[in-house]
């Protein structure tokens, strides 16, 4: 197949683009710039230029693939919201570019989009007041003629280059000399690594089922204390439990993410597609992937 990856270079899409190519597929990625496309042909894809500020350029590809998968967001927190509504946006043009043609149309999502359950697992739809809920609506397009499916991401997708939430931890750590978790730190986390989402985001292109929700998730929730401890080991800094109204203080806009308990099951993924992880826990990588070096 040809598939078309927004977010190609980026460090879940790079994983996918390589792990399409493996498995024999034309992979066409997406490039704002002239970095991002000379990372492309070395990877051995071709290259499609445009930009999220754009969707009608960034799709015009649409009639030339036989499917797509949707990785890039704007990571910019402070205007979190906005960056939500927008990737809801481009998610239904690109629906709407495929509608009627059987095309498969796979997206990145979270696990936080229903944080809250006692145990997420893939029957339950996002919560329609969760910001990131957004980029889960293009998946009634199912009904009309799209292969459509999300894979729900942890905030912890880790492996060496990753620059997202726990680097930033590590990060902020560092800067104040000491590692925190909020009040008992015993809200969950699920994880997985980079590699074993790739071959999950590839899963899902190939078996292509309309409307279906994917759980990337190898371990379903690492207690935030554990996370903060292997960090303050990691750095050699002591660790400590801030009180729920000293957290934005502390995190900054960390803080939104830091306080969420969101364990999730891959059980239901695990049965459909026979997926399963194959690479090291979080903990882990954090010592065996360049986590600690400054």
């Amino acid at each position: 197949m040809h598939i078309y990856v927004t977010g190609a270079t980026g460090f879940i899409g790079s994983a996918i683009t390589e792990e399409l190519r493996r498995r024999g597929h034309e992979v066409t990625g997406l490039a704002r710039n002239e970095r991002s496309a000379e990372a492309l042909l070395k990877a051995g894809a071709k290259v499609h230029r445009g930009n999220l500020a754009d969707p009608d350029g960034l799709i015009s590809i649409a009639g030339r693939v036989d499917g797509i998968v949707h990785t890039a967001f704007d990571h910019d927190f402070s205007r979190y919201v906005e960056s939500c509504e927008a990737d809801g946006r481009l998610l239904e043009a690109m629906a709407r570019a495929l509608r009627g043609t059987s095309k498969t149309l796979v997206a990145a999502s979270t696990t936080s989009v229903a944080a809250g359950e006692p145990l997420l697992t893939e029957q339950e739809p996002a919560h329609p007041q969760v910001p990131r809920s957004a980029s889960e609506s293009f998946l009634s397009f199912a009904e009309e003629g799209v292969r459509t499916a999300v894979v729900r991401l942890p905030p912890t997708v880790h492996g060496a280059g990753d620059r997202a939430f726990v680097p930033s931890l590590i990060a902020l750590a560092r800067e104040r000399g000491v590692s925190a978790y909020i009040g008992g730190g015993a809200n969950r986390w699920p994880a997985v690594h980079r590699k074993d989402a790739a071959r999950l985001f590839c899963d899902a292109v190939e078996q292509s089922l309309p409307g279906a929700r994917y759980h990337g998730v190898a371990e379903e929730g690492i207690a935030f204390r554990t996370i903060a401890e292997a960090i303050g080991q990691g750095l050699g800094v002591p660790v400590e439990s801030i009180p729920p109204d000293r957290a934005e203080k502390h995190f900054g806009w960390l803080a939104m993410f830091v306080a969420l308990d969101m364990p999730a099951s891959s059980e239901g993924t695990r049965s459909l597609t026979g997926w399963a992880p194959r690479e090291g826990r979080l903990l882990e990588s954090l010592h065996d992937a360049g986590y600690f070096a400054e």
